[in-house]
């Protein structure tokens, strides 16, 4: 099969929210190809949007896969080129840029989550919402250690340290989590953005709303009535009729050379 097997309807919005001057987040909506991306840069003025820039201009030429395995091989083939594309900007800056990322791919009934850093995927299937990804940030391995407590991460001075991104190291690290789709599911790809100003309960609520387009557009409202401290984007992802699946909890990190 060479495309999506299921029908699909998507949507994404970006905005630079109410304090920053610039954009330096991005997104990709390839729905014939299988996939979804979006991309938080990092490195100051101009060189945060480059490095989001490069990853989404790389995984726009992935084409149309023959299989769900090709689909992953082209993913991470693109991605690798990203993250040796924004090592040679770094290095003839001087400066340390990279860029978060959370991508989904669908194809032949299954889908495979992966992430960056502290862009996140999350999953409302069967009236209940499930973060897909694991945050790659100080914070999140301070509480996987049972060092601090889920109340002290929301105060934590370093909170927003991360620890894995595309772009800042010559080895890239990516988790991912895959499983089968099911109808109704719908999958929210974002940047930080919107999680520092909506709870997990109010993204489910806006999915449920309505099509994507206007849960896309009420959660962007949402984040800007309350001050929009960050860049936000973000990308929903509905999945139509087909056949039944379950969303497997194994997960694992893959490497790639830049």
């Amino acid at each position: 099969m060479s495309t999506v097997a299921l029908p699909i309807e998507s949507f994404g919005v970006s905005h630079k929210g109410c304090v920053r001057d610039h954009n330096e987040d991005n997104y990709l909506v390839e729905q014939q190809a299988g996939l979804w991306v979006v991309a938080d840069g990092m490195g100051g003025h101009e060189a945060g949007e480059v490095a989001s820039a490069s990853i989404v201009d790389h995984l726009a030429t992935i084409g149309i896969a023959s299989s769900a395995p090709d689909l992953r091989a082209r993913f991470e083939d693109r991605l690798s080129r990203a993250n040796a594309e924004i090592r040679n900007i770094s290095r003839s800056r001087g400066i340390t840029i990279g860029s978060t990322f959370a991508a989904l791919l669908a194809m032949d009934g299954r889908f495979a989550g992966l992430w960056a850093g502290d862009s996140r995927i999350y999953l409302v299937r069967g009236g209940a919402i499930s973060q897909i990804s694991r945050d790659h940030t100080e914070v999140q391995e301070l509480l996987d250690r049972g060092m601090i407590s889920a109340e002290e991460a929301l105060i934590w001075p370093r909170r927003n340290v991360i620890t894995h991104a595309v772009g800042v190291s010559d080895e890239l690290v990516i988790d991912f989590q895959q499983g089968e789709l099911m109808p109704g599911d719908v999958f929210v790809l974002s940047t930080d953005g919107l999680t520092a100003h909506v709870s997990d309960a109010e993204i489910e609520a806006a999915v449920r709303s309505g099509p994507p387009q206007a849960a896309c557009e009420k959660l962007l409202e949402t984040v800007l009535a309350r001050g929009g401290t960050d860049n936000v984007t973000i990308v929903l992802v509905r999945i139509g009729d087909g056949r039944n699946g379950s969303l497997q909890s194994d997960q694992s990190a893959t490497r790639a050379e830049g």
